[in-house]
């Protein structure tokens, strides 16, 4: 009898014990995360000769930039933006600041002027993954984004006219519509590097 109640108790503490154990599998590594590791990664190697696998490149950061012009005549203006790339990326955005004064613009220095994001590590690949596959898609019109972009140090950036073209964002929400840049940052030597990283990745470049 003792035995039997020893092993429910025991049973009981297992049962327990497995909701904990299911949460923490549940975070499981982003899909295109671990594409990179099985797929994409040993394609660049032999692609570009490399020899180490740390040499690959890879991505390092992607930045997500909302402008809003009107914040330096009425800061409040800059609510709706920060909640709203909030949303867009999943992550609490910061308020960015003029850097220096510019009167033609009417801005002086430290002035707010539009809200920014950085991504890393899973969060990074997640929004890559929705990038290419949902957002850009839903671009009216879309035929794949251009291969000009690059800034010669193996980084690209894609400029969003709106915001709407998330999911997460509810139109009868929108006041007014804002455009963004997105900026991916890469470990890549060259924009040749990046431009074959961003492919096997999923960018969808116009031929």
């Amino acid at each position: 009898m003792a035995k039997e109640k020893k092993e429910k108790k025991g049973g009981a503490q297992q049962e327990e014990r497995a909701p904990e154990v299911a949460r923490h599998s549940a975070k499981e590594t982003p899909r295109l995360k671990d594409r990179f590791r099985k797929e994409v990664a040993p394609v660049l190697m032999k692609e570009f000769e490399l020899k180490n696998p740390m040499a690959v490149p890879h991505l390092h950061k992607i930045v997500v930039n909302m402008g809003v012009g009107e914040a330096t005549q009425n800061a409040k203006v800059l609510d709706p933006a920060v909640n709203e790339l909030g949303q867009i990326t999943g992550q609490k955005p910061v308020v960015t600041r003029a850097k220096k004064s510019i009167a033609a613009f009417k801005v002086r220095e430290g002035m707010p002027i539009g809200a920014m994001v950085t991504l890393r590590g899973d969060r990074m690949y997640e929004f890559f993954d929705r990038l290419v596959n949902i957002v850009l898609p839903r671009v009216r019109d879309f035929r794949g984004v251009s291969t000009k972009s690059f800034d010669g140090r193996g980084n690209y950036t894609i400029g969003l006219h709106d915001q709407l073209i998330f999911p997460e964002i509810d139109y009868a929400k929108v006041d007014k519509l804002k455009g963004m840049n997105v900026t991916i940052v890469t470990t890549a030597r060259d924009d040749n590097q990046a431009r074959a990283l961003l492919k096997h990745l999923g960018m969808p470049f116009r031929a």
